[in-house]
This record gives C-alpha cells, structure tokens and sequence, in this order.
C-alpha cells in the first residue's frame, strides 16, 4: 500500500502518457508487479500479512507514472475470472444505458469513505494493447467489469471517481438515459 500514491497527489490529476510498443522489460514489469498486487490484495493472507486494502483496479499513475496503462483483477456478471493488463486503452462505444453502484464506488488512492452514486456505462467496447495476449485487442465489458474499466479508464485521464457525483445532492442520478443499480444494496 505503501507505492500507491494518495489523493492529492498530482499524478492523480495528470492526463496520462501513451506508451511506444513494443513494450520495454520495464513497462512489462511493472504490469505484472500491478497485477500481483491486485491479487495479493484479493487473497486474505497475503492482504493481512502485507495490510493490503482489497483492489480490483489498478492504474500506473496510482503508483506514480504517467503511463497509459491500467490492471483489472476480478469477475464478470458469470464468475468467470477477468484478468487484463491493458496499455494505450480507448473506449471505441459504450452502451445508453447507465449503471451504478450502490454503495458508491471505492479507490485504493482514497482512503475515506465517499457517499453517492457514480453513474458509468452499462456496457463499453474498447481496443488496447493487451499484455497477456502480444498484440492489440478490443474488448466488451457488461456490468461490473464496465464499471471498473471506466473507473480505470478515467485514471489515466485524471478523473477521480467522485468527480462523477453530483456535487448538489450525491444521490442524484442523471435525467433522461435508462439507469438503474448494479445491485441491490444488500449485494444481490
């Protein structure tokens, strides 16, 4: 926990850099450093042993550099394991209707409890450079994954996720557009 920059700091604020592929060792290592901690975090030994905070996003500018790049550890709507280190991502179209979490959403640069609702995309497409695969990609994320690539997409860009709350009343949902909660607050 102790790599991951805080909010205030100013790569959180800082519009990332693309990378040049091929990818360097370092930018390679670092990727896969990111996605061990996201599972360290996930896995209640290795979180008490190291007092990791459970994470299921993670992007370069929380650890301090300005890389376009961002991992995702966690599952889909199906349980089915999501696992992607993603370079120079891009959302190429993302759905009408809108989703949210209920219990607003969370960060590991942030560590006080946040109220309201973050409205995102139900859906996205997006094409990157994805590390585990060699090559550029596109990719469809429904739901929860949708959330978290958004949440991570606007790292990257300097956008903190209670940037997204309505500052007059942070319950508030957009007008206009299908939107409805992701779960319901009992975590169903």
């Amino acid at each position: 926990m102790d790599d991951i920059v805080r909010e205030g700091h100013p790569a959180l604020r800082t519009v990332t850099e693309p990378i040049k592929l091929p990818l360097t060792e370092e930018d390679r290592e670092t990727l896969l450093c990111m996605l061990q901690f996201l599972k360290n975090s996930q896995d209640e030994e290795a979180a008490a042993k190291y007092k990791l905070r459970s994470g299921v996003g993670l992007s370069a500018n929380q650890i301090g550099l300005s890389k376009r790049m961002f991992v995702m550890f966690t599952q889909d709507e199906h349980g089915a394991l999501i696992e992607h280190a993603l370079v120079n991502p891009k959302t190429v179209s993302h759905s009408v209707a809108m989703v949210y979490l209920p219990d607003c959403e969370g960060c590991l640069s942030v560590d006080r409890p946040v109220q309201g609702f973050v409205p995102r995309y139900e859906s996205v497409k997006v094409k990157a450079y994805d590390f585990a695969a060699g090559k550029e990609v596109q990719l469809r994320f429904k739901g929860y994954t949708a959330i978290v690539f958004q949440h991570e997409m606007d790292h990257l860009d300097g956008i903190m996720f209670y940037d997204r709350i309505d500052k007059e009343n942070p319950f508030k949902l957009p007008q206009g557009v299908p939107i409805r909660s992701l779960y319901d607050r009992d975590g169903e």
